[in-house]
């Protein structure tokens, strides 16, 4: 009777210990689910933290960022895929201010062609009344209008002495110039002479405007 009371009193202790070993095995599996849930919502939080704090970079920037770094910044933002009302209201903002730095840098340089196109026009103007000069100082017959057009022609040069270069021979290593001369010399020339040989090649001016050196190539 005694082995048989022994023997039930074991089998129950054995089921409790058993009972507990299994429940102790749920309490730790549930604590380990528990903590991985917290570590990936900590690392959720940290990326939705950094996410912000990058794409106000991005709105906010003062030229310290190319539009590629933002644009790879966003799409890379955009991939994580994040879900989060404040970080999607920041990624529109940072698209339009990446849009906004896009438009600008097109205006800027259509205005820089805009000026390029006007300064070039306006040197041609500049050539093409200078040597309209020069027809005229060359096809005028009388000699008061010829030293008139002589001294009109003078007020483009910074003086009377400035070099006059004649290019004869031009290819992409080399360029041979004719004997040099200055502006004066150069203008007594085409009023002896009764023609104008040559075109207006290149100009170099000082901080007035004024031509200090002429470069001309034969027509």
């Amino acid at each position: 009777m005694k082995r048989i009371i022994g023997s039930t009193i074991t089998s129950r202790l054995l089921v409790l210990l058993l009972a507990v070993a299994v429940a102790g095995g749920f309490s730790s599996c549930k604590s380990q689910k528990k903590i991985a849930a917290q570590k990936a919502a900590a690392e959720r939080a940290a990326k939705i933290e950094q996410a912000k704090q990058d794409l106000l970079l991005i709105i906010n920037d003062q030229g310290n960022m190319t539009i590629g770094e933002k644009e790879d910044k966003v799409a890379e933002i955009v991939a994580m895929d994040l879900q989060d009302g404040e970080v999607d209201a920041l990624i529109e903002r940072a698209q339009q201010a990446i849009d906004r730095q896009k438009a600008e840098l097109k205006r800027q340089e259509e205005e820089r062609l805009r000026k390029e196109r006007e300064a070039q026009q306006q040197e041609e103007q500049k050539f093409d009344k200078l040597e309209d000069i020069f027809d005229r100082v060359a096809g005028n017959k009388s000699l008061e209008m010829s030293n008139r057009n002589i001294e009109d022609a003078l007020r483009y040069f910074s003086s009377p002495d400035v070099p006059v270069l004649i290019i004869v021979y031009m290819d992409e290593e080399i360029t041979d110039y004719d004997k040099p001369t200055t502006i004066r010399k150069y203008l007594e020339y085409l009023k002896d002479q009764g023609k104008n040989p040559n075109d207006i090649h290149n100009v170099k001016y000082d901080a007035n405007g004024k031509i200090t050196e002429l470069e001309l190539i034969k027509k």
